[in-house]
């Protein structure tokens, strides 16, 4: 499959449509997919005619199920190398930067990376009797820096079970909290959804939209920013460590992984 195929772009009456395809991988996010996401994020910006967009995936069960754990233990082996060091933008904060309104159209579970596309959109409608998860911890070894952003949108008790334990968690308790702004009974509805929200936020005044965003966000990120980049930098150890590998190795060996903690 080519980078182009990885994730397909569309762009119809101002709306574009950002629809991630790896069905097969439970669209989990591979060098190609996630470097074609941050170039894309680019067009979206670049592209005058696009008012909106909508992120979403291919259908499988799964939004996305984060980082493709299979692929980033045959880098490792093959290469040498750690996945990330093949991605543009690991922590996709190119998407938190995109000037137009991004609607997440989720017709699935949000694991781990998918949970970070989702907070990176500016609404979502999602699937009923989907889960909801940030698995690092229990799958990959890794960390979550990106899920800093949460703390201005989820309770922190909350928060800090799911990053602690890598529990998963029904999507009707984050409706219910208002993280989530509409959850659907099917795909279809999801995606409709979705698009009708599009639909009256492209006819509304573009820069009226965008300075609502915009405004939005910075004052959001004026505590948001420093605390991930401090997060980044706690991480640091985690990313650089044994279990980093063993995550994914053990994930592509379907085992369970044995943490040894250095």
């Amino acid at each position: 499959m080519s980078e182009a195929e990885t994730v397909l772009y569309e762009v119809r009456d101002g709306i574009a449509t950002v629809k991630i395809n790896r069905p097969e991988m439970r669209n989990a996010l591979s060098p190609a997919a996630a470097n074609r996401l941050h170039d894309l994020w680019g067009e979206v910006d670049a592209d005058k005619n696009v008012r909106v967009a909508i992120l979403t995936s291919a259908d499988c069960g799964t939004f996305c199920a984060g980082l493709d754990l299979r692929e980033a233990s045959r880098v490792k082996k093959e290469e040498g190398v750690d996945i990330l060091t093949k991605m543009k933008d690991p922590f996709h904060g190119r998407q938190r930067r995109v000037a137009k309104p991004i609607i997440a159209a989720m017709t699935g579970h949000l694991i781990a990376g998918g949970m970070m596309l989702s907070l990176n959109s500016d609404l979502r409608v999602g699937l009923k009797g989907t889960q909801v998860g940030i698995t690092e911890t229990r799958i990959a070894g890794r960390g979550s820096p990106w899920a800093i952003p949460l703390l201005w949108m989820l309770p922190q008790p909350m928060l800090m079970e799911m990053v602690l334990t890598g529990d998963l968690y029904p999507i009707e308790t984050f409706h219910g909290l208002g993280f989530i702004n509409y959850l659907e009974d099917t795909p279809d509805a999801v995606r409709a959804r979705a698009t009708a929200l599009a639909e009256r936020i492209r006819d509304n005044a573009p820069l009226s939209v965008m300075a609502g965003k915009e405004s939005i966000l910075t004052a959001m990120s004026a505590g948001c920013d420093a605390g991930m980049a401090l997060a980044h930098n706690i991480y640091r150890a985690a990313y650089a460590s044994e279990d980093a590998q063993e995550g994914p190795r053990a994930f592509a060996e379907k085992r369970k992984p044995v943490w040894k903690g250095r």
